[in-house]
C-alpha cells in the first residue's frame, strides 16, 4: 500500500493513466460504478473495464481524490503548471469521482471556449458522471451550458433556424431530444423525485424542442408508463401537467400565446423565417387542438387507475387537481393560473412570468384549500366564483364524475390516508366550483 507523497504520486499517476487509456479503448462506456474492494490486490490496475461499465476499486480512491483535487487548486492558484492533455485528465478523473466540483466544471468550460476540448466529450463525461451521482446540479448546469454553447455556434439543429442556415432535419431534432430525454430518464430511475432531472428534461423541451406539439403529445405518451410505477415521485407527475399546460397554451394562442412566443425566441431574437415557422406551427397546433379534451380525459382515467390501484399517496391526488382544473379551464375558458398546491409548481413559473391580477389573485387563494380557514374562503368569494357557478350545464357532467369518484373512494376504501386526501380533494373542488 502506497503511503509516502512520492508513492501516492506514482500511483495516481498510474490510475489517472488507466482511465485515459479506458476511454481510448472503448468509448462507448456508458456507466461508472466504485467495486467494494478493502485493499490492493498486488500488480493490478484498480480500473476495470467490463463491456461499456467502468470500475473503481474503493481502496485507491481515499488516494485518487484529494491528490488530483489539490493538484488543481494549485493550477487555478498559478501554483503548478499543468498542460491542457493533463488538465483534461485531472478534472475528467476528479469529476467522475466528484461532478459536483465546481472549479473543474470551470475549467473543462474554458477548454471547451478556447476549442481545445470537444463539447461532446463533456456531454458524454456528464452522462457518466449521473450514472453514479444522479442529483449533481452541478453536472445539470454543466450540461445545460454546453448545449447552450453548441445552440449558439449553430452545432445543433434547432426547430427554428436563421439566415442561410436553412430548416434543420425533423428527424435530427428528435434524436438529439430523445437522447437528453434518455439521460434524464435513467437519472429520475436511479434517484427518487430528482428535480434536476425534471427541470433539465423541461429546459430540453424549451430550448431544443420548442415546445413543439409533436415532442409535447411524445413525450406525454412516453412518460405514462415512467409514472405509473413511480406514483410517489411528483417531479414525474408535475412534468406531465407541464406538457398538458403547454399543449394548452400552444393551441389556444388567445390566451398564452405572447408568453410563448417569449419563451420560444429568448435565445433568438432576430429571427427571419419567423412567420414561415409559426405558420406551420399553427396548423400542426390546429391538426391537435381537438385531441386535447380526449388527453386530459385520458389523464384523469390514469389518476383514477393509479388512485385504486396505489391508495394513500398524496401525489397522486395533487395531480388530479392540477389535471382537472386544466380540463376546466379548456372547457370554460377561465384563466390558466398556476394552481396552489401541496407541493411548489416552480417550473410552470417559465410560462408566466406576468403578475396575476387583482382580479384572479382570489381565484389563486381559492385553490389552496388545505390552508384555508372558514373567513377566508368567504373573502375568496368573487365575481370569478360567480362565473363559475354559470357555467354551461354540459359541463357539469365533469364535477359530477368527480363526486362520485370521492363518494366510491370514501364508501370502499379502508385506507385512513386515502380518506384524508379524497376529503380534502372534495373540500377543493367545493371551493374551486364555488357550490
Amino acid at each position: 500500500m502506497a503511503e509516502s507523497p512520492e508513492e501516492v504520486a506514482v500511483l495516481v499517476q498510474r490510475v489517472v493513466k488507466d482511465i485515459r487509456n479506458a476511454f481510448k479503448r472503448n468509448p462507448h462506456i456508458d456507466e461508472i460504478g466504485l467495486i467494494p474492494c478493502p485493499e490492493a490486490r498486488y500488480n493490478r490496475s484498480p480500473i476495470v473495464l467490463v463491456e461499456n461499465k467502468l470500475g473503481v476499486e474503493s481502496w485507491c480512491v481515499k488516494f485518487l481524490l484529494p491528490y488530483v483535487h489539490n493538484k488543481l487548486l494549485l493550477y487555478r492558484q498559478r501554483k503548478q503548471w499543468l498542460n491542457k492533455d493533463e488538465l483534461i485528465d485531472i478534472t475528467c478523473t476528479l469529476l467522475l469521482l466528484n461532478p459536483d466540483f465546481t472549479t473543474a466544471w470551470n475549467v473543462r468550460k474554458e477548454l471547451i471556449l478556447s476549442g481545445t476540448l470537444n463539447p461532446l466529450k463533456d456531454l458524454h463525461l456528464g452522462k457518466l458522471a449521473l450514472t453514479k451521482f444522479p442529483k449533481s446540479p452541478e453536472t445539470w448546469i454543466h450540461r445545460r451550458w454546453v448545449l447552450q454553447q453548441l445552440i449558439q455556434e449553430n452545432s445543433l439543429p434547432t426547430l427554428v433556424t436563421k439566415g442561410n442556415l436553412g430548416a434543420a432535419p425533423v428527424e435530427r431534432i428528435h434524436r438529439l431530444v430523445q437522447e437528453e430525454m434518455d439521460v434524464c430518464s435513467e437519472a429520475a430511475g436511479r434517484y427518487p423525485s430528482n428535480y434536476n432531472a425534471w427541470s433539465h428534461r423541461i429546459w430540453v423541451l424549451q430550448h431544443l424542442g420548442k415546445l413543439s406539439v409533436k415532442v409535447l403529445l411524445d413525450e406525454l405518451s412516453s412518460t405514462k408508463y415512467w409514472v405509473s410505477t413511480h406514483v410517489s415521485d411528483h417531479s414525474g407527475f408535475h412534468y406531465r401537467q407541464f406538457l398538458l399546460k403547454s399543449l394548452i397554451g400552444r393551441t389556444m394562442p388567445d390566451n398564452n400565446i405572447l408568453v410563448q412566443k417569449q419563451m420560444v425566441n429568448e435565445q433568438n431574437p432576430s429571427l427571419q423565417k419567423e412567420e414561415e415557422s409559426e405558420a406551420a406551427e399553427a396548423a400542426c397546433a390546429e391538426e391537435q387542438s381537438m385531441d386535447l379534451p380526449r388527453h386530459l380525459k385520458e389523464e384523469l382515467e390514469l389518476c383514477t387507475d393509479l388512485i385504486d390501484t396505489y391508495p394513500g399517496h398524496e401525489t397522486l391526488w395533487c395531480h388530479r387537481r392540477r389535471v382537472f382544473y386544466l380540463q376546466h379551464h379548456l372547457s370554460n375558458k377561465i384563466p390558466l393560473l398556476n394552481v396552489v398546491l401541496s407541493s411548489v409548481d416552480s417550473s410552470d413559473e417559465t410560462l408566466n412570468h406576468s403578475q396575476p391580477s387583482p382580479a384572479t389573485s382570489h381565484m389563486a387563494q381559492a385553490m389552496d384549500v388545505d390552508g384555508l380557514n372558514e373567513s377566508s374562503s368567504k373573502q375568496g368569494y368573487t365575481q370569478e366564483t360567480k362565473r363559475l357557478k354559470r357555467a354551461p350545464v354540459q359541463d357539469s357532467l365533469g364535477p359530477e364524475l368527480e363526486y362520485r369518484f370521492i363518494d366510491k373512494v370514501l364508501s370502499t376504501c379502508r385506507d385512513m390516508e386515502q380518506v384524508r386526501f379524497a376529503t380534502a380533494y372534495r373540500k377543493w373542488l367545493v371551493t374551486f366550483l364555488g357550490q
